[in-house]
């Protein structure tokens, strides 16, 4: 098979089956398997296809990309990288859109943190990372991914809303009412106090850490900035 082609059915593997069980198939899987039987066979398949997404996207080398970001972009899309880094660092504390099994419906929290900037950190996380990596390569290979990785986010973050409706009712609207999925419009519009949403020594340490990693182990690799500090 084509390499690009095959990183594109692993891509659409990944995303669709995430979705889907995610949303439209959850009830029915957690109905047959159980809430431990479904976690089990939703990891193994997320495994199993990003396993394959991996593997695909090491075959599809594409040396002549449409478009190369230029040098000055490269620190933008880097401070940009920081600030996705921060908001996925803050979703993991306190995320009242994790699944919470046999959990009742109660009143969230007001939002702060992270929270307060939009109520779906860590699907805007993946947003900013795949809007980031469309703007610097042309390559089809990283076009693909990072499509795909939009999708999921933008479509995860529609069918989490839903879903949490479903399960929180009243408690999940309200929270709703409170937040907004684009980022500051809940700021902006005076929903949230400007104060609220200040980040935590948590987030700062956790997301600076995790950009610093990520970014010393492949922006150089990837990138005319390495060709640059080579010199």
């Amino acid at each position: 098979m084509n390499p690009a082609l095959s990183l594109a059915g692993a891509t659409a593997a990944f995303v669709g089956t995430h979705l889907l069980m995610s949303h439209p198939l959850r009830r029915s899987l957690v109905a047959r398997l159980g809430e431990r039987g479904f976690l089990g066979a939703y990891s193994l398949v997320a495994f199993a296809t990003l396993a394959w997404m991996i593997l695909a996207w090491r075959a599809a080398a594409d040396p002549s990309p449409a478009w190369v970001a230029p040098l000055w972009w490269w620190p933008i899309a880097s401070a940009i990288m920081l600030a996705a880094s921060l908001l996925l660092a803050g979703s993991l504390v306190r995320n009242p859109a994790f699944p919470h099994p046999g959990a009742r419906p109660e009143e969230i929290p007001p939002p702060c943190g992270v929270f307060a900037i939009t109520r779906h950190p860590m699907n805007w996380s993946f947003i900013l990372w795949a809007l980031v990596h469309i703007s610097l390569s042309g390559s089809a290979r990283n076009l693909i991914v990072a499509v795909g990785i939009l999708v999921l986010a933008v479509a995860g973050s529609i069918g989490q809303d839903r879903k949490k409706g479903r399960l929180l009712g009243p408690a999940w609207k309200a929270w709703q009412a409170k937040t907004s999925f684009l980022p500051f419009a809940a700021l902006l519009s005076g929903r949230v106090p400007w104060r609220a949403a200040t980040p935590n020594w948590t987030t700062l340490v956790l997301g600076l850490a995790f950009w610093a990693v990520v970014t010393s182990l492949h922006a150089p690799l990837v990138s005319p900035l390495g060709d640059w500090l080579r010199r």
